[in-house]
């Protein structure tokens, strides 16, 4: 018989605000909310297949036992640790680091997953950082994300209301203009880029003030993962050039 296949960022991050919220207590095989929980993770659109042809994927017994690891591993627990792993040791420390953070972009995932939008967003080369995940926002929302960005009807009008305001069409950040610098290959084109994350912005419908022009180099490092950082504004980015300069 196969087995389920490990734990991911997102499907941790789920979990984990479960046990957060339960007082960084473990949720016991009865609580309906593990039961709520198997099902949800069983509906995710990762792991393909393994619903299906595993039946003990993330069944109400892994699910609870998850929570054991993360609520026995967490720095304060009194008594003997489960195993656990790597992954579920930086969960927690992220949940007890940024918790508020944390339990808002679990609840933006709960969000896309109960309006059905992550089911029907396909897989994306960028979504993933070189370390596997894309910060706090894991997986599936980074896929969201970067899906609402290259909205090319929102881009469009965008551009547009640039043009109308006069505004140059150049980078927010470092002031890349591909026009200038490519001439009609770079005419019109620039990238955009959600001045807020999914679990601080809400799911809602974005509005052209949300989104900031960044070339393609820009836009990376604001979507780039790095331990204790889960996202970087244009401003920030500007910031971080402006001290490295120095």
């Amino acid at each position: 018989m196969p087995r389920s296949p490990a734990w991911t960022h997102d499907e941790l991050m789920l979990a984990c605000a479960l046990v957060v919220e339960n007082g960084w207590n473990e949720l016991r095989e009865g609580d309906p909310r593990v039961l709520e929980l198997s099902d949800l993770l069983r509906s995710l659109p990762i792991h393909e297949g393994a619903a299906h042809s595993i039946p003990k994927f993330r069944s109400i017994g892994s699910v609870s036992r998850k929570t054991s690891d993360l609520a026995s591993n967490h720095p304060a627990y009194v008594g003997t640790p489960t195993k656990g792993g790597r992954l579920d040791r930086e969960m927690i420390s992220a949940f007890i680091t940024r918790p508020t953070e944390m339990l808002l972009a679990a609840a933006a995932l709960r969000r896309g997953i109960g309006t059905g939008e992550l089911h029907t967003i396909p897989q994306d080369p960028d979504e993933l950082d070189e370390e596997g995940i894309s910060a706090v926002e894991g997986r599936l929302l980074a896929r969201w994300a970067l899906h609402r960005e290259r909205d090319r009807k929102l881009r469009a009008r965008k551009i547009a209301q640039a043009a109308k305001l006069g505004q140059p069409l150049q980078c927010e950040v470092c002031d890349f203009d591909f026009g200038s610098v490519y001439g009609d290959l770079g005419a019109g084109y620039i990238e955009v880029h959600h001045r807020l994350p999914l679990h601080v912005s809400g799911v809602r419908e974005t509005e052209l003030d949300d989104l900031a022009f960044l070339c393609a180099n820009c836009h990376r490092m604001c979507h780039k993962s790095r331990a204790g950082e889960s996202w970087r504004t244009p401003r920030a980015l500007r910031a971080a050039i402006l001290k490295s300069s120095r």
